[in-house]
């Protein structure tokens, strides 16, 4: 397992170590169970993400392998993520709350919504609990599957988990997992720096 726990960023300067560890497996314990309590933490801390007029407009759909609603996420995923993502021990499924009860639009709701991911993310990290988000998936079709009401728009599926046996891996998903992380310089971003 060495070869999958020491993927340490190389950043730039320096970080929190939960964030420089923190990667986006795709090879998972097929057989574990789902962490409940790490998950628990970790929703907790998307709860206190910070969010416009503490507004919220976030909600999750969490599916647990082997239940008919992973199967029903599963069947929304883009073909790749069909191949890797099943074996998580969960399939989360973000979804933005672009107009609350009311009707009143929440201009913000995306970008409040990405906080509540990352907090989740990284919470889930420190836990052990590792994730995998992905945009490769259809959110008409997951919308209709789960029900969701039309307010709610389907963003971000993640899959969560252990990490799997890397002998177990199949020589795609070897390559895509020992792959150096890489970023552009920090530098890079800054479009302007008064």
């Amino acid at each position: 397992m060495t070869m999958l726990h020491d993927r340490l960023a190389a950043t730039d300067s320096p970080i929190l170590d939960v964030l420089a560890e923190r990667w986006s497996p795709r090879h998972f314990d097929a057989t574990a169970p789902l962490d409940e309590r790490a998950l628990q933490n970790a929703l907790e801390a998307a709860r206190w993400a910070p969010s416009a007029y503490n507004s919220q407009p976030w909600r999750v759909v969490i599916a647990r392998r082997g239940t008919p609603q992973h199967d029903a996420i599963v069947s929304t995923l883009s073909g790749f993520n069909q191949s890797w993502a099943p074996s998580a021990s969960a399939l989360i499924l973000f979804v933005a709350e672009h107009h609350n009860e009311e009707g009143r639009a929440q201009a913000m709701a995306t970008y409040d919504l990405g906080q509540a991911v990352a907090y989740f993310t990284i919470q889930a990290q420190s836990h052990g609990l590792f994730s995998h988000q992905m945009s490769g998936f259809d959110p008409d079709a997951a919308a209709a599957a789960l029900e969701i009401d039309d307010r709610f728009t389907p963003t971000t599926v993640m899959a969560v988990g252990s990490l799997g046996d890397p002998a177990e891996m199949t020589d795609v998903i070897r390559e895509r997992e020992t792959a150096p992380r890489a970023r552009r310089a920090a530098a890079e971003s800054v479009l302007l720096n008064a």
